[in-house]
């Protein structure tokens, strides 16, 4: 025969359950135009360096040489710099907002 505990949740220990009250705002990562970069160069960046696909990085460009920037991630700041700075790296201009 197998003796079970019993359950009382009266007797049971209080557990502390920290609540996150306050968060970052989302930032976005802003791609900007310029004259000097082709289309094919700023959707292969969004597609290797933001995990965009084909159809979401040629929107992106587009939407880049039409308005002249275009927010193409958000996100934490952490989460963005890095890209950020690869983008940059490849010679085209990206600022976190």
């Amino acid at each position: 025969m197998a003796i079970y505990p019993t359950y009382n949740p009266h007797e049971a220990e209080s557990t502390e359950i920290e609540i996150l009250t306050e968060t970052e705002p989302p930032r976005a990562l802003v791609v900007w135009n310029d004259e000097v970069n082709t289309f094919d160069w700023v959707i292969e960046t969004l597609i290797e360096l933001c995990s965009h696909s084909q159809e979401q990085a040629e929107q992106c460009a587009m939407l880049i040489h039409s308005k002249g920037k275009y927010a193409v991630k958000k996100g934490s700041y952490a989460t963005l710099k890095p890209i950020c700075e690869a983008i940059k790296d490849r010679q085209i201009n990206a600022t976190i907002e």
